[in-house]
């Protein structure tokens, strides 16, 4: 009976557009030629089939009746499907609100089982989640194919969006043909034929039309002069060039003219994603044909009035018109109810995530103590920025609250989040809960580590090593009213050494553990942890952040990154988090001088470099690549260092990062350069993140147009971070116009968040945040640079959150079950 559903389900959405005939692509008519013997094998009552050989769906002429015939029409078809429903007992569900025929029948359905809409709507969810090999043509081999593009069942093939649209909706008679201009016209094949085109086969024909004649030529495609017969009605859709003083189209989109709607020509014409042995007309026929058969399939989950409120297009409407529109107003409508809908989901998932930190279980609320707080910043050779005390007070809110605190700390290089950091983790320790600061890696975490140490031992009466055998722990006296005990914890160490630390961690001894990913292995366990705090987090994923929440009874967690992001991006990436920001950085830090100079300056800017490492400092220069490609002309790390070395700096102690060194060998090399025992560092963007180098003057970036801005800057901020002037170079190899402008903004604009801004607008979100990283949803529509879209699209998230945090009142059945669909694979949202 999914052939009468789906019958229901089109009839449903004709009604709801006015009876325009646009339900399905190409006509209520088409589709009806087509399926009318498909349902009637499906029926074996004799009352019921009569009744339905009267309607003569197989002859309908829907389209040339007028509003009031075409409305009567739909009413005796709905009569029909209601005696069907009465006969066998089943019911259906509904796509979308629409128009009651009648206030009894509005009743009488009303009161139908739950049960049984419940069956029919899971067999049309059964239909669209079918394998795409349910699709005549498609093999197990094809399905392969479409696999590569993540389409695995008939849902996906709907869901496979255009990139773009070749827009042939412009026809014209032959005679008015203009070079240069994508056009289509309608003609008749006077001739095809087998020709020789350069040096291979093809096919050559003649089209004409009232006004003249014009040449088309298809390269390496022989077998086309057989489909193309003499006086075959044919519609051609392709730019014109000029050859030999006539117009001719070169390998334009063909369509032979029969009663059927066009797919490859005389419209706008999607173009797919494709993947080695699938073609773009193949592809867009089996599409065709899927959005056809099930595009009336699809549940609307947005109610009717976010639809209104937000002037979206019903779901049916808008997956039709987004493969086929009718022109590209509706193109652009089907897009924008679209990218709502992602941009809805993602917003509705990450307020679930947080509500379920929050509010899944109590937190632990900690007291503030003044003293502490007053007496630690007392000791401080500096004072905090307004910035900074704005950020303290804004944790200190959070983590005096019975709710677990999830916080992002957004701050530039050097802006001082750490002492922010330091304090919420003393705030913990004097509440009696111990204390945990992840970093990425273990030069950044032995950084933070010593810094910490370095502070508690200008506050503290005296600093213990209390364990000969593990050097990794500390102990600081005279600060709080017990001793306060601090330990690193990485890979590097013995398995001894680890084996020892864990016991003290988990029996309560140790009150502060900083570290890397070793936090999160299982033999870890805390005593009592408070609070976690998590260093440049974009370098940690979802499941690694969930892992260190789960190491303590809902601790509060507070996420800090360097990398500037603008708010309207945070707030979709981030929507779990609350989100403070320190934008000042402490007096006396000086603007790191930028310039931008061409390839043939390489001589002087070595000379530069020479005299910064002559006067005591230290560089580093950065390449795009680890290794040297053929199809890239652009300079590696491994062949640089190498070059270096030899010819240029023989004299100078360099050193060699990449990725793909072993992670032991990545960490002695860059603690040999913070302790001054090398000159350069020759790097790829390993260095990007954390490492505290206060000699480093230099930073020389090598093919500088294949960065973003925002990595630019992260890795501008690696220089310069004491006293001393700070210099960053930028090298292009072959930048265009547009990549020349963009690194000229380095130059002019040092303020991080203003320059993520303008990357944000320049190169999209990929450059701050893989959504794959993040746990999130893939954007397949939305872009985050749509403030009015992320606007929209968190407000009405909001309202249904606040109305419904579960979803789990009926009209939102639809909803919540396409948020689990979005979120499959990722974080969980409930």
């Amino acid at each position: 009976m999914t052939d009468i559903a789906s019958l229901r389900n089109i009839l449903e959405l004709e009604r709801r557009r006015g009876y325009a005939n646009r339900a399905v692509s190409g006509g209520l008519d088409r589709y009806l030629h087509k399926q009318a013997e498909q349902i009637r094998r499906t029926i074996d009552n004799p009352r019921l089939l009569s009744s339905f050989d009267e309607l003569d769906l197989a002859n309908s002429d829907y389209g040339g009746s007028d509003l009031s015939e075409r409305k009567r029409w739909v009413a005796r078809v709905f009569d029909w499907l209601d005696n069907v429903e009465r006969a066998t007992g089943q019911a259906r569900t509904p796509v979308g609100t629409r128009e009651s025929a009648s206030p009894a029948r509005s009743e009488e359905r009303s009161g139908r089982s739950s049960t049984a809409v419940a069956a029919v709507g899971r067999k049309q969810s059964e239909q669209l989640d079918s394998p795409v090999t349910v699709i005549k043509g498609i093999t197990p081999t094809v399905a392969s194919k479409l696999s590569r593009l993540n389409v695995r069942t008939v849902r996906d093939f709907l869901y496979l969006f255009p990139r773009r649209y070749l827009d042939y909706s412009k026809q014209k008679p032959i005679s008015e043909l203009t070079e240069g201009e994508d056009q289509t016209v309608v003609g008749t094949v006077w001739e095809a034929r087998v020709a020789t085109l350069g040096s291979r086969q093809g096919t050559e024909a003649t089209i004409g039309d009232e006004t003249g004649t014009v040449r088309a030529v298809w390269f390496n495609q022989p077998y086309l002069a057989k489909t193309f017969r003499t006086n075959a009605r044919i519609v051609v859709s392709g730019t014109v060039r000029e050859f030999r003083g006539h117009k001719v189209f070169e390998s334009p989109e063909w369509e032979l003219l029969k009663d059927k709607e066009l797919i490859h020509t005389g419209r706008l014409v999607p173009v797919y994603p494709l993947t080695q042995g699938l073609y773009p007309r193949q592809l867009r026929k089996w599409v065709k044909e899927v959005v056809e058969e099930h595009a009336g399939q699809l549940d609307d989950f947005l109610q009717a009035e976010i639809q209104t409120r937000c002037q979206l297009l019903d779901l049916p409407t808008a997956v039709s018109q987004i493969h086929y529109p009718d022109n590209n107003a509706m193109a652009e409508r089907a897009k924008g109810r679209l990218a709502f809908d992602e941009l809805l989901l993602l917003q509705l998932g990450v307020l679930a995530r947080k509500r379920d930190w929050q509010e899944g279980q109590p937190g632990n609320p900690l007291r503030i103590d003044r003293s502490v707080i007053d007496g630690f910043l007392q000791c401080l050779p500096f004072t905090l920025t307004g910035a900074q005390r704005q950020v303290l007070q804004e944790i200190q809110n959070d983590l005096n609250r019975p709710k677990a605190m999830s916080r992002l700390l957004q701050g530039e290089v050097g802006s001082g989040k750490t002492v922010i950091a330091t304090l919420a983790i003393l705030v913990a320790a004097a509440n009696g809960f111990q204390g945990a600061f992840m970093a990425p890696t273990e030069v950044l975490a032995e950084q933070h580590f010593f810094n910490l140490c370095g502070y508690l031992a200008r506050v503290s009466t005296s600093e213990e090593h209390p364990e000969p055998a593990l050097g990794t722990i500390r102990r600081y006296i005279g600060f709080l009213s017990r001793p306060l005990a601090v330990a690193l914890l990485v890979g590097s160490l013995g398995h001894s050494e680890k084996a020892m630390l864990h016991d003290k961690i988990r029996q309560g001894e140790v009150d502060i553990v900083v570290g890397t990913h070793a936090l999160i292995q299982k033999d870890v366990e805390f005593s009592r942890l408070g609070l976690a705090v998590i260093d440049e987090q974009h370098r940690f994923g979802v499941v690694q952040r969930s892992a260190l929440r789960q190491k303590g009874f809902n601790p509060h967690v507070l996420v800090m990154t360097a990398t500037p992001i603008p708010r309207t991006m945070a707030l979709t990436l981030y929507g779990d988090l609350d989100l403070s920001i320190i934008d000042e950085l402490p007096p006396g830090r000086q603007v790191v001088r930028t310039k931008c100079v061409e390839p043939s300056d390489r001589e002087k800017t070595y000379s530069f470099l020479r005299r910064q490492v002559g006067n005591g400092r230290q560089a580093f220069i950065i390449c795009p690549l680890i290794e040297e490609s053929e199809a890239l002309e652009v300079r590696a790390a491994t062949t640089e260092y190498e070059r270096l070395s030899q010819e240029v700096f023989p004299d100078m102690r360099l050193g060699l990062l990449h990725g793909q060194m072993h992670g032991s060998h990545k960490e002695d090399v860059m603690r040999s350069f913070r302790a001054g025992k090398l000159d350069v560092l020759v790097s790829t963007t390993v260095v990007e993140v954390g490492i505290d180098v206060p000699r480093a003057s230099v930073m020389l970036v090598e093919g500088a147009e294949r960065f973003g801005l925002s990595q630019l800057h992260q890795l501008r901020g690696r220089v310069g971070r004491d006293k001393e002037q700070g210099y960053c170079i930028l090298v292009p190899e072959k930048p265009s116009s547009e990549a020349k402008e963009r690194l000229h903004l380095m130059e002019r604009l040092h303020d991080g968040f203003a320059l993520a801004e303008k990357d944000l607008e320049l190169r999209g979100p990929g450059e701050f945040f893989g959504t794959h990283q993040s746990g999130l949803p893939d954007l397949k529509l939305a872009k985050l640079t749509d403030l009015h879209s992320l606007q929209q699209a968190r407000q009405e998230a909001i309202t249904l959150f606040q109305s419904d945090p579960g979803l789990e009142k009926p009209e939102h059945r639809l909803l919540r079950r396409q948020l689990g669909r979005a979120w499959a694979g990722g974080a969980e949202w409930s």
